[in-house]
């Protein structure tokens, strides 16, 4: 696999993870750089791993892994999407401000776990061609990282035009993202027979 090969894989993989970041910025109450840097490199690192991990499992349980990713990562960004709007309609007057200012690692962690299991399924199709796997997971990872990055930054200007209807929107999102990485996959799955 050639370099724009790569960085094209990298882009179309990263793209679940930025707008999950830009729902993550704009549910934040102005979340600082720093935020941003530390969601893209949660995101970007797991982003890595699991190409890797994919690769690793091969032959061995790619099947399985293949037919329970896409209802893993459905379920995981349905739960995640159903909390934030579950949020978004609780009223509580004791906050300093409306929204937190920043992000619990666990829902961050889930979240880059859950939209990163695509990942891991085109680690498992790597395994069968014959690419550098550190480069590539390395090139996914970079990537998302950016990509996150750049949407926790694109999120904190959202955040404050929608107000509290960012996390609504938000939950809305990841939902979205989740049915979507379901259709995909049950599209395929039908094309396949």
């Amino acid at each position: 696999m050639n370099m724009y090969a790569t960085l094209i894989l990298a882009l179309a993989l990263s793209m679940d993870a930025f707008a999950a970041a830009i729902c993550k910025g704009a549910s934040l109450h102005r979340p600082h750089f720093r935020e941003a840097i530390r969601t893209g490199l949660i995101f970007g690192l797991i982003e890595a791993c699991t190409p890797l991990i994919g690769w690793s499992i091969g032959l061995y349980a790619s099947q399985y892994v293949m037919e329970w990713d896409h209802w893993i990562a459905f379920a995981l960004l349905f739960i995640l999407g159903c909390r934030m709007i579950t949020e978004s309609f609780k009223k509580n007057q004791e906050k300093k401000c409306e929204s937190p200012c920043r992000h619990n690692s666990i829902v961050l962690i889930t979240t880059a776990i859950a939209t990163s299991l695509d990942a891991m399924a085109v680690g498992i199709g790597l395994a069968f061609l014959q690419v550098n796997i550190v480069h590539t997971a390395m090139a996914i990872g970079m990537m998302t990282m950016i990509m996150a990055t750049l949407g926790m930054l694109i999120g904190r200007y959202i955040g404050p035009l929608l107000g509290k209807r960012a996390e609504l929107i938000g939950g809305l999102t990841l939902i979205a993202i989740g049915f979507n990485i379901l259709f995909e996959h049950l599209e395929l799955f039908m094309y396949a027979k």
